[in-house]
């Protein structure tokens, strides 16, 4: 197996230029593993690596489709899974960074979303409510109904369309999945103790503001639908109260704030229990420490479970 380097962990750790700075010095090219960094609109709000911080190195898989789009999992997978081909012919280094759960299993493991016949279930059910489909999906899937939000139209949709084509659940093709990794994976986190990483996440949603989320949020509103995946993200979601006068300013802020330190949690569980990962405490070691450890590792041909 060709091997690869996946960086995630906690957010506002430094993932991104940890990356650029890792793909300087082994030939890397950058693959971006965030569901929500595929949106064109979507930059302030997920803290999408800007142009002069990329250092000269080639990302891809960012700025791929609109909010007005839909954009699946599976598509998101062949597009990924081609593109780690083609770098590895190339004879570089694939580095997948940031951690959508399902969108790094999908890449890394051996689900196959072939299975997945695609139907009219769009078509379909459009004269059904949100509530009306959630039902729906019920009968047929609970353990799936139960993941997803009544309200995120689009994953219910998709699970119901999944067994109305196959005959079988989206939970029984799940069950399927071998837990195989598909390459040779080295994943690295970044973390940081509670009290530095709070602070962390507080000073970028602080500096979202000033940047310009509250415009950046109204314009995508306006081209987005309802219940589109995108207005289900942190620093996205929040701001509907918000817009419908539910909350002010100050209560918004901090709901984000919240919001964030709460998913940081997540974050660092998700990766410790479904990777065996190397973890890094910024704090506590520097940028160029963390670069040349990953190094050693990468070149000694450590290796996932």
């Amino acid at each position: 197996m060709s091997k690869i380097i996946v960086i995630g962990g906690q957010t506002a750790t430094g993932k991104s230029k940890l990356a650029v700075e890792l793909a300087k010095k082994i030939n890397g090219i950058i693959i971006n593993g965030d569901s929500m960094q595929v949106y064109k609109e979507m930059n302030i709000g997920t803290a999408k690596i800007k142009e002069e911080g990329k250092g000269g190195i080639s990302h891809y898989l960012f700025d791929i489709v609109s909010v007005k789009d839909s954009f699946s999992v599976a598509e998101y997978k062949e597009l990924a899974t081609k593109k780690i081909n083609e770098i590895i012919e190339q004879k570089r280094v694939p580095i997948i960074v940031g951690g959508t759960g399902l969108y790094l299993r999908s890449v890394l493991y051996d689900y196959d979303f072939n299975k997945e016949i695609k139907n009219d279930s769009l078509a379909k059910y459009g004269d059904k409510t949100n509530q009306e489909l959630y039902d729906l999906l019920k009968k047929y899937d609970l353990d799936s109904a139960l993941q997803i939000h009544p309200n995120n139209r689009k994953r219910v949709l998709r699970a119901i369309s999944i067994y109305e084509s196959s005959g079988k659940t989206k939970t029984y093709w799940l069950s399927k999945q071998k837990h195989k990794l598909a390459y040779d994976c080295l994943f690295i986190g970044l973390t940081m103790d509670r009290k530095n990483l709070y602070n962390s996440i507080n000073k970028r949603v602080d500096e979202m503001f000033l940047e310009g989320l509250e415009a950046e949020v109204r314009t995508i509103i306006k081209s987005a639908s309802p219940n589109s995946t995108c207005l289900q993200a942190i620093g996205y979601k929040e701001f509907i109260p918000y817009f419908s006068g539910l909350i002010n300013k100050e209560q918004l802020v901090e709901l984000i704030k919240k919001n964030t330190r709460r998913y940081a949690k997540r974050q660092y569980t998700f990766f410790n229990n479904q990777f065996k990962v190397t973890w890094y405490d910024t704090n506590t070691h520097s940028l160029t420490d963390i670069v040349n450890k990953i190094i050693i590792d990468y070149q000694g041909g450590k290796n996932d479970k």
